[in-house]
């Protein structure tokens, strides 16, 4: 049975409906636990931009935040199902992270089988991974931002005219892949409307994503946000702080950016008012933010983000190792980072420490550090930072970064057809690492370091802490100062109880993936090409000298 989507007047055409789907992870990950109470804010926005579209409806399935609709005998939305109850003329597919493009190919052949035109978007799509899509289900790709080209497409594809005057896209005509012109960035964000959550069917949100910035100019080799930044005005950030709380009674809040802070007096002024909104509801937020570690040395900045209820820094240390930083394009000193921290501390914040272990080196760079030492290195540099939540991940060549590039020139990435994009996600070795590591103590030394920061012994400090709790009669001549020493240790040790089930989950989650024998073949593979190349380079090296000699 297909339900009616709303009322129309005799003589009115039915109302169209678009159904966008973030893909699920492949499996149990870090991010699992988190993904399961927010939500990508991309599909969000696109979304929000179609309400305005005359004839459209649109919703919103997080297959990562997916509580209460009909599932399949995989566990995972029943997209048939879903079909069945609403039928959307047009799904679109978030391919923000890489490691679940497999799972958005699937959905995207599901759909295809079904009759329903598919569109994709998102930083997966560039270079060869464009026209891979378009072989692989997916019949137009929107390249960049999808705000505005979404609602240019929508009404082409309904009614069969040509795509080619559309900029942004890619689609095949003939078998051929046609690119059309890229779209200019989004410069004017009060142009769009404020993302609303009410488009998300069968989720349920604790904590909302806000964003203030688009590109970054930091030119980090491994990351794929690039361009220069374009901010959003300090008014535009604070209504959609306000819309979430009103229309869905949203409390926490990730501010998505890396640029918190950049555009200074902006951020100032966004502050500011936060406090008086925060005030004037008689409300306290909970919020986090990414921000970059020189930003403590601004006393004004700091004070004006405790004030706003900014509880929560994610910091991207990346490494406490200098050449690891010299390689990332990392203008960072190992001591000088611990230093500002300790500000970061200092003024109130809780510090989740975001590090990339293993990094590679350039060719030609001398640098040779034992397993064990590196190991050391970060440990100590975490404990002397006082780093209250962890994540270590393994370094991702992400499509169309410089560290990609580079592997791919050195013959070092681990090949698809063996270890492929559904282990994209940090948690795993996905090239060739410097000597003297290798792929397999690359990924144990990560899983050592996370479990011993997330320990078992937690959940004795959540107890230790609560009985603690009538200590602070101590602390009455300066209550404040008691209170904020025992909260930190009372949600560390909760935070980190958290931490030691989630490592332990993914570890038994690991242990019944085929990871490792996919490893192997890929790493004979790679020797195998090598030897090839050498031998190759060696014959051409003897007719040379024969020629020579002749």
């Amino acid at each position: 049975m297909t339900l009616e989507r709303g009322r129309q007047d005799a003589g009115e055409k039915p109302r169209k409906l678009l159904r966008l789907i973030c893909p699920a992870y492949p499996t149990f990950n870090i991010y699992s636990a988190q993904a399961r109470v927010t939500t990508a804010l991309g599909p969000i926005c696109v979304a929000t931009s179609v309400h305005e579209l005359p004839g459209w409806d649109v919703e919103v399935v997080d297959e990562n935040n997916y509580h209460f609709g009909p599932r399949g005998p995989d566990g995972k939305p029943d997209h048939k199902s879903i079909q069945r109850c609403r039928r959307a003329d047009v799904v679109g597919i978030y391919g923000g992270l890489t490691s679940t493009i497999p799972r958005l190919y699937e959905i995207a052949r599901l759909y295809g089988r079904m009759g329903v035109t598919t569109i994709a978007g998102g930083q997966h799509f560039v270079d060869d991974y464009v026209e891979e899509a378009l072989n692989r289900g997916v019949d137009v790709i929107v390249k960049g931002e999808g705000e505005r080209a979404i609602v240019e497409l929508l009404p082409k594809l309904i009614a069969g005219e040509d795509l080619s005057s559309t900029a942004g896209l890619a689609y095949l005509d003939g078998g051929r892949v046609i690119q059309t012109p890229d779209r200019p960035a989004i410069t004017d964000f009060d142009s769009l409307p404020i993302p609303d959550f009410s488009v998300l069917h069968y989720a349920k949100m604790k904590i909302f994503p806000v964003t203030g910035v688009r590109g970054c100019g930091m030119d980090c080799e491994f990351c794929a946000v690039k361009g220069k930044p374009r901010f959003a005005t300090p008014q535009r950030i604070m209504a959609q702080f306000a819309s979430a709380h009103e229309k869905h009674r949203a409390r926490r809040f990730f501010l998505v950016d890396d640029l918190f802070g950049q555009n200074r007096q902006e951020t100032i002024e966004l502050c500011r008012l936060l406090r008086e909104y925060q005030n004037e509801m008689s409300i306290r937020f909970t919020i986090t933010v990414q921000i970059r570690l020189d930003k403590a040395r601004d006393i004004e900045l700091v004070a004006a983000m405790r004030q706003a209820n900014i509880s929560t820094l994610a910091i991207g240390f990346e490494s406490p190792i200098a050449a690891e930083l010299q390689a990332m394009n990392k203008r960072l000193d190992p001591a000088e980072m611990i230093e500002l921290t300790a500000l970061y501390h200092k003024a109130g914040f809780h510090i989740h420490g975001m590090f990339i272990f293993g990094y590679p080196l350039p060719a030609g760079a001398s640098f040779d550090m034992p397993i064990r030492e590196r190991i050391r290195r970060f440990q100590r540099f975490i404990r002397k930072a006082r780093i209250d939540t962890l994540q270590v991940m393994l370094p991702v060549p992400l499509p169309g970064t410089e560290l990609t590039r580079r592997l791919r020139d050195q013959g070092r990435l681990l090949p698809r057809q063996f270890v492929g994009l559904e282990y994209y996600d940090g948690n795993f070795p996905l090239f060739e690492p410097d000597k003297p590591l290798t792929c397999e103590t690359l990924q144990a030394a990560v899983r050592l370091i996370m479990r011993r920061f997330y320990r078992p012994v937690q959940m004795v400090n959540v107890a230790m802490n609560i009985l603690a709790f009538p200590a602070l009669v101590f602390w009455l001549h300066r209550l404040r100062v008691g209170w904020a020493r025992w909260c930190r240790r009372w949600w560390n040790s909760v935070y980190r109880t958290g931490g030691w089930f989630i490592v332990r989950r993914w570890t038994a989650a690991f242990k019944k993936d085929a990871f490792l024998a996919k490893l192997a073949q890929a790493k004979l593979r790679i020797r195998s090409e090598a030897h090839t190349l050498a031998e190759h380079h060696k014959t051409k090296s003897d007719s040379r000298h024969i020629a020579r000699e002749g």
